[in-house]
């Protein structure tokens, strides 16, 4: 074991144990404690030799040899607290208080000690603190300002040396301070040489991390320039490190990305932290996934210098910002999620075809089943009903309309799902409105006359001739008589009516059934809702007859309105173009405009029933 391994066993033993365990801050430590104690004991060892040399000492020279205890204690404090800075501040006051004592017996500004005033701000320097080595280079200014206005006023003692002696001891104080100086200049230099070895081990350990992490870690400019990127991102991408550098990892970067990758690199600059998945390409050589042209990438980017904005010493803006980024491959996320997305679109395009075959086959299919059923039962019991000639005439013709309405409703089914998806298209041609209102009231002529309820209807001779879609028409009627007769008790009446109101029809529908409550008026013709709890479950149903007809008027630029007051009754009103013209706004403006078409206010049960009293030429199926 060699003596400098003991004394640094002997230094680190005084230790403070919060410098144990940084290798820069024990150095550090361990430079400040060894010339102090070495100068120290150095010092106690010359003082007999001094004596035998010089004789009896003076009281300064007593009080100087005394104060080189100091740096034992600088020692003490800093071996018990650690505080680092502090030490140096003591050991500047220290240093200048004893240079100051010897100065000022031996000739002031002229004394050989005062040389020394040059190593306060030289020994403060290794503290690496501004404010330590600011603070003794205005000690040593302020000593020495004390010493040259206490010499021009005179209240130093004269030196009584002779021009011999005050050589020797100038040179005695040169070179001693030199030496001193050195010894700092060594202590410097180790504790640079300390800190480089440690930098150097610290970004070899970094090294190692970015070359096995999976992760690619870069370093960017604001403008998305890369000046660093790990070795992983060759597995990453199939290419060299090299080619990536500058600009190349940008020209990688799928177009459609291009702006949020660079807007992530900007907001990170200015010190936000964030994240942005994108696009980069591949080379298809090497390829884990094949002929992936394209894989996804995540990129978590913050800035590189937290205090973005900060000036340095000369007060100039500081260096263009800079960014790293950690990259990672989600392109397994993303197809993971791309096939949860396409799973969930095909699950809703299937409960939105079961929707629309619900709709279907509750409106469209029951009622002329009914029908063809009803009649033909009739039919088969001619013998007991005493039918005549005129009377199976009319079954039967009645019979082969609700089949080949059923017919039109299957061939109908897609055209309906298209409603339903704002692809429907208004097939318009001319018809008579007369014609269509008649049809669908001898359909539901029977339901009517088996709930007991009287359906009348209004429809004048001279109806004109319209232009529109009459399959979505007749669909318009049977759905409000439909559900006219479903929701009216026996006894009721149900009236329809049909009349012209300058360049449209007006249809109203009128019942004096269960009625709405004011709070289901607002959801009405919403799919699927079924007004009122009192009836929501003797009626079948699946709650799209009204949301069906909303959508069919909206389509034919017509108008709904429906009005009800709970326990006396509703009244339908559809107004649609005489002459429909085909809009050449987009699907979105026709869809704006079917929010305009319903107005729900409640109606009196007395308006309801004076309607059928209004109007002379009324066709009534009763039972």
């Amino acid at each position: 074991m060699t003596v400098l391994s003991i004394i640094r066993d002997c230094l680190d033993a005084l230790l403070h144990p919060s410098a144990r365990y940084d290798a820069l801050t024990r150095a550090r430590h361990r430079a400040f404690m060894a010339p102090r104690l070495l100068g120290s004991l150095a010092a106690f060892a010359a003082f007999p030799v001094y004596l035998a040399t010089r004789g009896v000492p003076s009281a300064i020279e007593v009080a100087a040899f005394a104060w080189l205890i100091a740096p034992i204690l600088l020692s003490w404090f800093l071996s018990r607290t650690g505080r680092y800075e502090g030490a140096h501040v003591l050991s500047s006051l220290a240093l200048a208080g004893l240079i100051m004592a010897v100065a000022g017996t031996t000739g002031g500004i002229e004394s050989f000690a005062a040389i020394w005033l040059v190593v306060v701000p030289l020994e403060a320097a290794l503290s690496a603190s501004r404010r330590v080595a600011a603070f003794a280079s205005l000690l040593a200014l302020s000593c020495a300002g004390v010493l040259i206005f206490a010499g021009q006023l005179g209240w130093l003692p004269a030196g009584d040396a002779s021009a011999a002696q005050r050589g020797v001891l100038m040179a005695f104080g040169v070179a001693s301070a030199t030496l001193y100086a050195a010894g700092l200049a060594f202590g410097a230099e180790s504790l640079a040489r300390t800190s480089v070895a440690l930098l150097l081990r610290e970004e070899e350990r970094y090294r190692l991390l970015a070359r096995n992490m999976s992760d690619v870690i870069s370093r960017h400019r604001r403008n998305g320039a890369v000046q660093f990127i790990s070795p992983a991102v060759e597995a990453m991408l199939g290419m060299p490190v090299a080619q990536l550098l500058g600009h190349g990892l940008f020209d990688r970067v799928h177009v459609a990305d291009r702006p949020a990758y660079l807007t992530a690199l900007s907001d990170a600059a200015r010190g936000d932290v964030r994240s942005v998945e994108f696009r980069l390409r591949r080379e298809p050589a090497g390829s884990e996934r094949g002929q992936v042209d394209f894989i996804w990438v995540e990129m978590r980017c913050r800035p590189l210098d937290q205090d973005i904005g900060r000036q340095d010493i000369d007060g100039d803006a500081t260096r263009e910002a800079e960014v790293v980024g950690v990259m990672r491959d989600v392109t397994d996320r993303k197809l993971a999620e791309q096939a949860l997305d396409q799973a969930r679109s095909a699950a809703e395009a299937a409960d939105a075809a079961k929707t629309r075959f619900l709709a279907t086959m509750s409106h469209e299919l029951r009622t002329p089943l009914n029908a063809i059923i009803g009649f033909s039962e009739m039919i088969a019991q001619e013998q007991t009903l005493m039918l005549g000639a005129a009377q199976r005439k009319e079954y039967a013709q009645l019979i082969n309309d609700s089949g080949q309405h059923l017919l039109s409703v299957v061939n109908g089914i897609l055209d309906m799902s298209k409603m339903e998806s704002g692809n429907f298209e208004i097939a318009s041609e001319p018809f008579t409105p007369r014609a269509s209102l008649m049809h669908c009231c001898n359909l539901l002529a029977l339901k009517a006359r088996e709930n007991g309820i009287d359906l009348i209807t209004d429809a004048p001779q001279d109806l004109p001739v319209m232009t529109g879609d009459p399959r979505a028409f007749k669909q318009i009627v049977l759905n409000l008589v439909a559900n006219a007769i479903k929701f009216t008790e026996r006894g009721g009446q149900v009236a329809v009516s049909a009349a012209v109101s300058g360049s449209q029809l007006a249809l109203r529908i009128s019942d004096t059934g269960v009625g709405i409550a004011a709070d289901d008026l607002k959801r009405i013709g919403a799919p699927f809702f079924q007004a009122g709890k009192t009836y929501q479950r003797r009626h079948e149903g699946t709650g799209l007859g009204l949301s069906i007809v909303k959508s069919l008027v909206a389509l034919h630029l017509g108008e709904l309105t429906v009005q009800s007051r709970l326990g006396e009754g509703t009244s339908v009103t559809v107004r649609l173009p005489l002459v429909y013209t085909p809009p050449q706004a987009k699907t979105s403006d026709r869809m704006a405009a079917e929010s305009k078409i319903a107005t729900l206010t409640p109606v009196p049960r007395q308006e309801l029933q004076d309607q059928s009293h209004d109007h002379p030429a009324l066709v009534k199926k009763s039972a």
